[in-house]
């Protein structure tokens, strides 16, 4: 089946690529994961869930990703950080799910954040999925070779082949940087609303013990976590597929 064709936010002179369809609440919010699109296995099986549900959805490409304009590589999480939050203030009315994969998983405890310090509480629940929160200080700049250091010092960048992509990663000086005005997992995390992760333990980009840690900064009466055996980073099996529908559904049900 075709997608509809996307709406357009400008944020900051950058054409964000948004699809929202209106319904019940708590509404589901997708956040897809660094350099992935929102016509992906995951974001497309819960639009086909939330449509069959009349539950309001909303899911948006980050700049440089998908459908969206800009250059991939000049994203830094700041800059994804306010766009989602631009979306999310433009085409969201009142309880919301975050789902974030990945580096959305970022992107959604940083919403959060600024949600609070904005004073809009409407963030009803937090599902994550293989979340990489902090993964530029945590998981890329302690692994960084003597060639890569090198290059980002002469060229700003490196490039890493992708499992998922033909075209690499792209790590920037300015991505690493702004990281560390991101970090969440500095202290104790007050997400004030319930939080299911579902991490994989064959996930061969994010270790299960970066979601260990997560929870441990967690309030812990409010946190379910969900290891998956074999589950890798994708978590686009069939089986991870029913587990996030229903994982979401529960979040959505406790949210009503």
């Amino acid at each position: 089946m075709t997608a509809m064709p996307p709406t357009f936010l400008d944020v900051d002179g950058t054409s964000i690529a948004v699809r929202h369809a209106k319904g019940a609440a708590p509404g589901i919010v997708w956040l897809g994961g660094y350099k992935s699109d929102m016509l992906g296995t995951k974001a497309q099986t819960l639009s086909d869930w939330t449509e069959k549900e009349g539950r309001a959805f909303l899911r948006h490409d980050y700049s440089g990703h998908g459908e969206s304009g800009g250059a991939f590589a000049d994203g830094t999480i700041s800059t994804w950080l306010a766009q989602s939050l631009a979306v999310f203030g433009r085409f969201t009315q009142g309880r919301q799910i975050l789902v974030g994969s990945s580096m959305g998983a970022w992107i959604a405890l940083r919403m959060v954040q600024e949600l609070r310090k904005a004073g809009d509480s409407n963030v009803a629940g937090l599902v994550l999925l293989a979340p990489a929160p902090d993964f530029t200080a945590e998981l890329v700049e302690p692994a960084l070779t003597k060639a890569q250091k090198r290059a980002l010092a002469e060229k700003g960048f490196f490039e890493e082949p992708s499992d998922y992509s033909t075209e690499p990663y792209i790590y920037t000086n300015a991505l690493i940087e702004d990281g560390r005005n991101n970090l969440v997992m500095t202290g104790p995390i007050d997400t004030h609303c319930p939080v299911h992760i579902l991490q994989g333990l064959a996930d061969a980009d994010v270790p299960a013990s970066h979601a260990l840690k997560l929870v441990g900064l967690l309030p812990s009466d409010d946190v379910t976590l969900s290891l998956i055996p074999e589950g890798d980073h994708r978590l686009s099996r069939p089986q991870d597929l029913d587990m996030l529908v229903r994982s979401v559904d529960a979040m959505a049900r406790k949210g009503n």
